[in-house]
């Protein structure tokens, strides 16, 4: 099946895509803050630059997107263009962020993965819960690793 854009199009469309302060990201960090949590952002001096950063509780959150990371979930889909491509693509992405994860928990920190699919079309209620899950994860549960989806 070929695209229904031409190259030149589909090429500037890709390019749009931010990496960083995606709106799910937004979401998770302004939900956070109106409860009085600080952190940093995209800490360069860990590894994989986390999204959310909270020292005071060694932990980090990462806010992945369903298609650029795999979620096995109904919003990611693998394109009939250039599969190849994509699953190489999707799959390092996969490897790096396992990488990533595994020193982060080496070094002593908290990790917490947050799928989009978890944030996307909720009503108020379920991003509430969504909010509250991270909200215990930070401050009650002492789980090293874990992974917030519906």
């Amino acid at each position: 099946m070929t695209d229904v854009v031409d190259p030149k199009t589909r090429s500037r469309m890709m390019a749009g895509i931010k990496g960083k302060n995606t709106r799910p990201e937004i979401l998770v960090r302004s939900a956070l803050h109106r409860r009085g949590f600080r952190f940093k952002l995209h800490d360069k001096t860990l590894p994989g630059k986390p999204d959310i950063v909270l020292p005071k509780y060694k932990a980090v959150i990462n806010i992945h997107g369903c298609f650029w990371h795999g979620h096995d979930c109904k919003f990611f889909k693998v394109p009939s263009t250039r599969t190849e491509f994509w699953l190489a693509k999707i799959n390092g992405n996969r490897s790096r962020d396992s990488l990533h994860r595994d020193a982060l928990l080496k070094q002593g920190w908290r990790v917490l993965t947050v799928w989009e699919c978890a944030l996307r079309e909720l009503k108020l209620d379920g991003y509430e819960k969504v909010m509250e899950e991270i909200i215990k994860w930070l401050t009650v549960e002492p789980i090293p690793s874990t992974e917030i989806t519906p």
